[in-house]
């Protein structure tokens, strides 16, 4: 096979950030680096590209080795490719984002590698440039779901407006008007009203949901411009 003569060659990698709701908070899945350098230190799941591997091939694989999740839809966010970014060798990495309900995956996790899921606002410091991969992970999530309702990927099949909106607010690291969350809710009419309630944290409980999903897949723009401005909600 011919190849494309003095050009230099070096590695590809992929990154894979899995974030989760576990009903009340927003969580991001880690794991202990199993190589130097930087061995036993946190890290996102990442892996080197196959020879005979698509990217996306690569990131199901890679995910799939290190936490035993499959099945869980990936999306391509962007490519890193700083020359220093890896002490040992010139290595570019394309990270992935997945958003998952934990307790549907809960099964399939293994402890290999120590996965284990933190809260994101608690995550500890990453591997090489792993920090920043993350910050523009949640950057893009943020933007995506002020606009489309992409965090129904973290519910369960039934949930509470309080369940949605502390999502909401993990996200954005913000505090959200519930009336006025309530209002943008039930505009979108997305929502299908149970008549179970959840009374775990009081006696007059709070009803249940469940996502329309006929009306949710043919109008996916509903949620058009649901959280106007995301980056003046931030906080910190």
């Amino acid at each position: 096979m011919k190849k494309y003569t003095n050009q230099t060659r070096f590695l590809i990698a992929v990154d894979c950030i899995v974030f989760g709701f576990d009903g009340e908070h927003l969580k991001i899945l880690l794991i202990k680096r199993g190589f130097e350098p930087e061995k036993d230190k946190w890290s996102l799941m990442g892996g080197f590209v196959g020879e005979e591997e698509s990217l996306d091939d690569a990131a199901n694989r890679v995910l799939t080795q290190l936490t035993g999740l499959k099945g869980v839809y990936l999306e391509q966010i962007q490519a890193y490719g700083n020359p220093l970014r890896d002490p040992i060798e010139r290595t570019l990495s394309v990270t992935y984002f997945a958003l998952i309900d934990i307790h549907k995956y809960e099964t399939q996790l293994n402890d290999q590698y120590h996965a284990e899921w933190f809260l994101l606002k608690d995550a500890p410091p990453l591997i090489f440039d792993h920090d920043d991969m993350v910050e523009a992970a949640k950057k893009k999530i943020r933007y995506k779901a002020a606009l489309h309702p992409i965090l129904f990927e973290l519910l369960p099949k039934k949930f509470t407006i309080p369940q949605l909106q502390n999502l909401y607010e993990d996200v954005y690291n913000t505090q959200i008007d519930n009336r006025n969350f309530i209002r943008k809710l039930t505009a979108t009419k997305l929502l299908i009203k149970l008549d179970e309630k959840d009374k775990s944290g009081s006696k007059k409980g709070a009803f249940y949901f469940k996502l329309d999903k006929k009306k949710y897949k043919a109008n996916f723009q509903a949620f058009l411009n649901f959280i106007p401005n995301p980056d003046k909600l931030l906080t910190v």
